[in-house]
């Protein structure tokens, strides 16, 4: 489990670091926010359009080459971006690194699973989390403070941080079956196909993750831009990847007492509220005389990102049902990605001709806009819990 946890820790540092740092460098070079959120768009593209390809290429290749190459695809990029700023190969190198990243996030997540026998594989997945939560903690919300502050080759630099990652790649890949995603060990890992009834279950939550996620990629991507200081985009983010980190640890505890139908609504709820806040207080450069509220308000952004991920997921394996968690998973996986990467798009598209503020107004509205699928969720559950 230490060699699965180096590969979380240095493959999502490169991950982190550049996921605000990227689109400020296209701007660097001559972009407006509509290129800058094209830089994050590509990236995740990319790595939705890969990840669905994750077990047919370990089928091919096996393990330690995949996870190799994610990591390779992850770190060399990060270095060759210090070499120009302009936004085409910008966008391209943000591409490959979106090859790698969804790698990362199909194969390592399985062989977390696949390293320990079942009965150990809450606990694992668990540690793996925490793993990847580290770099979203500390890279991302330093990474727009470095780079406007030290410059950006500095955070390059940790953006290759995956390439230290190899050896553990390989030391994991010894542990696992070969060229498949299960083994005898785990039989029920085998799932049968989904079926279009199975992707029809999944909407509902999907849905809401993906106007939460949208919501969570606007800042993540703009931050550095949303603010008139380094220092305060990233106390801003710390704050947000905190809360978010800690309410995704905590959440469960409070989906055992009161059911993870009865959340979803008020956090929907939440989510559009804060962000109509965050709308009015970006109309402009936030200063220092806002810390306190730009602060507070990314806190609540982290508190409603945290909460929907881990109750849409929940209710993902729910819809999917026991036997088809790879399904459930991927989906979920996907809806991340899209929702992050559509929310650097529209926002950054806004924004060109209406500022930023209408931007998050518009992120509002579109989290607003899932609340009647959650309230029928709950509805057709028949109850308060999803089992």
């Amino acid at each position: 489990m230490v060699a699965i946890g180096i590969v979380a820790l240095t493959g999502f540092s490169g991950y982190a670091a550049l996921l605000p740092v990227a689109p400020l460098w296209a701007v660097a070079g001559g972009a407006d926010s509509a290129g800058a959120g094209l830089v994050n768009f590509v990236l995740l593209g990319m790595t939705v359009a890969t990840q669905f390809a994750v077990p047919w290429s370990i089928s091919r290749i096996g393990w330690a080459w995949v996870l190799s190459l994610g990591m390779v695809f992850l770190g060399v990029p990060s270095l060759l971006h210090g070499l120009t700023d302009a936004l085409a190969p910008t966008l391209a190198l943000s591409a490959v690194r979106g090859v790698g990243f969804g790698i990362l996030t199909v194969a390592a997540n399985a062989a977390a699973v696949l390293l320990v026998e079942p009965a150990r594989r809450g606990a694992a997945v668990g540690a793996y989390s925490a793993a990847l939560s580290i770099p979203n903690v500390i890279f991302m919300p330093l990474g727009g403070w470095a780079a406007q502050t030290l410059g950006y080759w500095p955070v390059f630099a940790v953006g290759a941080i995956p390439l230290l990652g190899i050896p553990a790649c390989v030391v994991v890949a010894r542990h696992l079956p070969t060229r498949a995603t299960h083994d005898t060990r785990h039989p029920d890992v085998d799932e049968p196909p989904a079926t279009l009834r199975t992707y029809l279950a999944l909407l509902r939550p999907t849905f809401v993750l993906l106007a939460v996620t949208l919501a969570g990629g606007a800042v993540i991507t703009f931050a550095p831009q949303l603010v008139a200081l380094p220092w305060l985009s990233a106390a801003g983010l710390f704050a947000m990847g905190l809360v978010s980190a800690v309410t995704r640890w905590r959440i469960g505890e409070v989906t055992d007492r009161v059911g993870v139908d009865r959340l979803v609504a008020p956090f929907i709820v939440l989510t559009a509220v804060v962000f109509a806040v965050m709308a009015w207080l970006v109309r402009e450069p936030v200063t220092t005389g806002q810390a306190a509220a730009w602060i507070l308000t990314c806190a609540v952004v982290g508190l409603c990102y945290g909460a929907l991920q881990n109750l849409t997921m929940l209710q993902a394996f729910a819809a999917a049902g026991p036997r088809r968690v790879g399904t459930a998973s991927t989906v979920w996986n996907a809806g991340f990605d899209t929702g992050t990467a559509s929310g650097a798009l529209l926002v950054g598209a806004v924004a060109v001709g209406a500022g930023f503020g209408w931007g998050m107004a518009l992120v509002a509205g579109i989290s607003l806009l899932t609340l009647p699928l959650a309230l029928i969720h709950a509805r057709r559950r028949g109850g308060p819990t999803t089992g």
